[in-house]
């Protein structure tokens, strides 16, 4: 009798013991696919590593698209970049050597790092909380994450972009990154960095719905199974979802870029409507695409850069949290 109980015993601690394993196994594959388990600082330091990454690489194209979107406009003061990317990058490293192309880099190397660590690290809070860490398709779920993050994230990349824009422009008169902010404070006041950051969030929050509900769903699409993810997969996704965003919300970016720039004060008003309607009045329509080329060149590799550098890092940290 007692070895029978004993036997019975040892057969229920068996099957508990194999249900736990194949219950550990279950979550262990769920947390491979998406790096659950990491702590917020983990997602903060990939991303700060992805931001980084993507404006380094990509700064000259940004350079290119800023000149060729604020030194069309009528009176703007400053010898505009037209034609092709080509000739316009020709132009800028003959006029100011290769040099010119790099032009507000400091305030990008200062700014993306941070900026991109808030962003990710609200994308992955607001995943959790609207349930879009699993596996299946959320594009809507994952659509609202990435505005909400951009929101909080433009507030503090905002007035970095507008010294970054102020500085890549043709016969810039500032001297650095710290002289354009003294003299920015001086002459315009603090409200000078923020003018545009009602249109960049006009901007971005549809840029980063199509981008991230995009890269999400391509990467489902390209894909056989979750394990089968690799850096091709999210590089190709990454590249799609970046020009597609980049392509429908180039008239707000043009908006935005010669707010940001408006350092004479052309425009009396910080309303994105206003701002697009006298574009459209005093240069026509087509003024909206200007720079549509270069930003799409642009953001094609940058979001490659961006989610690859991103998601191998949590790969990263999520193998190291295991060892």
């Amino acid at each position: 009798m007692g070895v029978s109980q004993d036997s019975g015993e040892r057969m229920r601690q068996a099957e508990s013991a194999t249900s736990r394993s194949t219950s550990d196994s279950f979550t262990l594959q769920a947390a491979k696919r998406t790096y659950d388990g990491l702590s917020f600082s983990k997602f903060m330091a990939a991303g700060s590593a992805a931001g980084i990454a993507e404006h380094i690489a990509m700064f000259p194209v940004d350079t290119i698209k800023t000149r060729m979107q604020a030194l069309a406009a009528p009176g703007s003061g400053g010898s505009g970049v037209s034609g092709t990317v080509s000739r316009a990058m020709s132009s800028i490293i003959r006029k100011e050597g290769f040099i010119g192309l790099y032009s507000g880099v400091g305030a990008v190397a200062v700014g993306a790092g941070p900026s991109h660590g808030i962003y990710f690290v609200v994308y992955e809070y607001m995943k959790s909380f609207l349930g879009a860490t699993d596996d299946e398709h959320r594009p809507l779920e994952t659509s609202a994450a990435a505005a909400a993050a951009t929101v909080v994230a433009d507030a503090f990349m905002t007035p970095l972009d507008v010294v970054k824009q102020r500085l890549q422009l043709a016969n810039s008169p500032y001297n650095g990154v710290m002289d354009c902010i003294s003299s920015m404070l001086r002459k315009e006041g603090v409200k000078a960095f923020f003018k545009s950051y009602n249109t960049t969030v006009i901007m971005n929050v549809p840029f980063v719905s199509i981008h991230f509900a995009s890269y999400e769903s391509c990467k489902k699409m390209l894909r056989k199974s979750p394990e089968d993810e690799g850096l091709v997969t999210q590089i190709t996704a990454g590249g799609i979802a970046g020009g597609a965003a980049a392509l429908f919300t180039n008239p707000l970016d043009v908006v935005k870029t010669r707010l940001q720039t408006d350092s004479r004060a052309k425009y009396t008003t910080t309303s994105s409507w206003q701002v697009l309607r006298s574009i459209v009045r005093e240069e026509g329509s087509g003024a909206l695409m200007h720079g549509l080329r270069p930003r799409v060149l642009f953001h094609i590799p940058a979001a490659a850069i961006s989610w690859m550098t991103y998601e191998s890092c949590k790969k990263f940290f999520f193998d190291s949290q295991r060892q």
